[in-house]
This record gives C-alpha cells, sequence and structure tokens, in this order.
C-alpha cells in the first residue's frame, strides 16, 4: 500500500509540473507589459525599468520559468535579500550559495492590487467551497434517491421521471441552466418566494453589520447541482439494475430478509463505487471554480476571482487560481482511490 500511495503521489506531482509549466508559458507568451499593467500608463521609464526587473522581467523566459518553480516548491533555495517577501516556517544559510528555506507556496503580487495572490485566493477560496459543498450534497442526496427509485420500480411512471429529469439536467448546459433559473425564481418569482437573483454568502445589513446570508446561496447552489444529480441517478439506476440481479441479493431473499433490508443494506452499498467515481469528480471539477455560475449569480468565489482578473490581465491572480484548482482536483482523486477500498473491501490498493 506504500508503494502505491508513492507512486500515486509522484504521478499526481509530474500532472501538476505539467500543469504548471502551460500555464506558465501560455501566459508568458501573452504580448502585455506586466510592468505597466502594475504602475498603469502613465508611469516614467526609470520606475518601469525598476519594476521590471523586479518582476524578473529582465531575464529570458526560460530563466523565469526556473525563477517560478523555485517560488512554487515549499523547499527551496533564495537570495537573503529577497526573503522578506516569503512566509517562511524554516530556513538555513548556505553561505554564499543563499539560504534554504522552508516556505509557504510563493505565487506572486497581483497586478492591480499588489497583495500577495495567495491571500487574495484564500479570501475567496471558502465561497467556492461552500458553494460546491452544498451543489454536491443536493446532488447526492437528489440523485441516489431518483436513481434508487428508478432501479427498484423499473418500467412505472417513477423510473420514467427519474430517467426524463436526469436526460433534462445532462442536456442542459449550465451557463444557460443559470440564466434560466435566475430570470424565473431570482426574478419573475422573487416576490413569492424571496430569493434574490445575485448575491454572496456574507452581506452587510442597513447598520453596516456582516451578516451570513444562506438565501443567496439556495439558487447557484441548485444550479451547480443539476448536472451532477443527472449523472449520480443514471449511474445509480444503472447499478442498482445490475445488482438486484446479482446472486447474493437472490440468496438475501431466500434467506427471509425484508426488501428494505435487502436493498439498503445489500444492494445499495455495492452498487455505490460508480456513484463514488462521479461524485469526486465532479467535486473536484466545482471545487476547481465554477466560473459561469459564479459569475450569474454575482457568488465571490474561486470563479468570480479569476474571470474578473481575466478581464483585468491580472495574470498573477489567474495563473495561481488554476495552480489551487488544479492542485484540490489532483488530492481528491487521491483521496477517492483511498475511500474506494473502504466501500468496497474486495478492492486492495496494493493488488
Amino acid at each position: 500500500m506504500v508503494n502505491y500511495w508513492i507512486k500515486k503521489s509522484l504521478y499526481a506531482l509530474v500532472v501538476l509540473w505539467g500543469i504548471i509549466t502551460l500555464i506558465f508559458f501560455l501566459f508568458n507568451i501573452v504580448p502585455s507589459d506586466p510592468a505597466r499593467l502594475t504602475l498603469g500608463q502613465r508611469s516614467d521609464l526609470a520606475t518601469l525599468e525598476n519594476v521590471r526587473k523586479e518582476l524578473n522581467l529582465d531575464k529570458s523566459i526560460p530563466e523565469r520559468y526556473l525563477l517560478y518553480l523555485n517560488d512554487l516548491s515549499p523547499i527551496s533555495i533564495h537570495d537573503t535579500s529577497s526573503l522578506h517577501q516569503y512566509n517562511i516556517k524554516g530556513s538555513l544559510r548556505l553561505g554564499s550559495a543563499g539560504t534554504l528555506v522552508l516556505k509557504q507556496p510563493y505565487l506572486g503580487r497581483s497586478y492591480q492590487t499588489k497583495r500577495p495572490v495567495s491571500e487574495v485566493i484564500a479570501e475567496a477560496l471558502p465561497g467556492t467551497v461552500i458553494l460546491a459543498v452544498s451543489a454536491m450534497l443536493f446532488a447526492i442526496i437528489t440523485g441516489i434517491l431518483l436513481g434508487l427509485l428508478a432501479g427498484i420500480r423499473q418500467g412505472t411512471a417513477w423510473d420514467s421521471s427519474a430517467i426524463f429529469t436526469s436526460i433534462l439536467g445532462i442536456s442542459a448546459p449550465s451557463f444557460f441552466m443559470g440564466l434560466v433559473i435566475a430570470y424565473v425564481f431570482g426574478f419573475l418569482l422573487k416576490p413569492y418566494l424571496g430569493l434574490p437573483m445575485t448575491g454572496s454568502l456574507f452581506e452587510y445589513d442597513t447598520s453596516g453589520i456582516q451578516r451570513i446570508s444562506f438565501k443567496n446561496l439556495i439558487l447557484p447552489a441548485f444550479t451547480l447541482g443539476i448536472r451532477p444529480m443527472a449523472i449520480i441517478a443514471q449511474l445509480t439506476r444503472s447499478s442498482v439494475l445490475d445488482v438486484l440481479h446479482q446472486d447474493f441479493i437472490r440468496t438475501a431473499y431466500a434467506k427471509g430478509l425484508s426488501r428494505r433490508r435487502v436493498i439498503f443494506r445489500h444492494a445499495l452499498p455495492n452498487a455505490l463505487n460508480p456513484v463514488i467515481t462521479a461524485v469526486s469528480g465532479w467535486f473536484a471539477e466545482l471545487l476547481a471554480g465554477s466560473f459561469f455560475i459564479e459569475y450569474i449569480f454575482s457568488w465571490k468565489g474561486l470563479g468570480k476571482l479569476t474571470v474578473d482578473a481575466l478581464d483585468k490581465m491580472d495574470f498573477p491572480i489567474v495563473m495561481g487560481s488554476i495552480i489551487v484548482s488544479a492542485s484540490a482536483f489532483i488530492i481528491i482523486n487521491l483521496l477517492t482511490d483511498l475511500l474506494y477500498a473502504k466501500v468496497d473491501p474486495r478492492i486492495r490498493l496494493d493488488a
């Protein structure tokens, strides 16, 4: 099992390195001047040259790439004069070679606000996590119930309704569903439901006090959860139908177990493996940033932050958001393998 996790971790690091390499060269061939984006258009040449030197723009692209990897690495070597910009956890002087430091990965500073990218992302990430978790809870509960109901009542009106609902959820693009749901529930039905079209989790009331507003979460979470709910429902239905025809189910009925006990204690747990795959994949995708949904509902999260930064050509924010999203996706997929072994004892990680 240890060898398995070592191999998977090394593979994950290689994938992450490939993503970092791709986005670095992609954003460094963009015809723009980061120094002017940082200072504005009315800066003098001397100040521009100083900023270009600070951003390593006076170096070649391969040199800047190596420096970028050095900044991202938690263990790296830096000059003593540049240590002030890093969040250092420990250090060791290496003489003239510099200082070996253990630090938080450094993502740079925003061109627009001059703030560290990690701070900006840390403020936006909780909004995306809360939205993704809420959407996934809705998708899991609704999807499994619909799929289970369709599976045990195959050929009935319940089955047809569940299939129609799942097909509709898969077919409709998220941005289209977001616009329709925002208009219908947030505008037309607002006098009756009281659900706002836009808003974030934290809002200020008339007295200036910040309060949690869960009603702003309902529409974006519902919209975001529609597609994964539809896929989970279809996977649950097909998996339940397959399991119900297995020999151990017939054995359970032969022992005199009730239908409810057979379904919930024997059939459903054995039908959850493909569902876990869908849940882990979709949760990683939702956590990585629901760009259109967050933008449509003006939800303050990683997706909206990235779209706004891209609109302002604030490339350090965009690059940092992509790296954080990719890291979340990789970590969740690693944890999924462990979850497989817990749910299904027939799976062995060391096999």
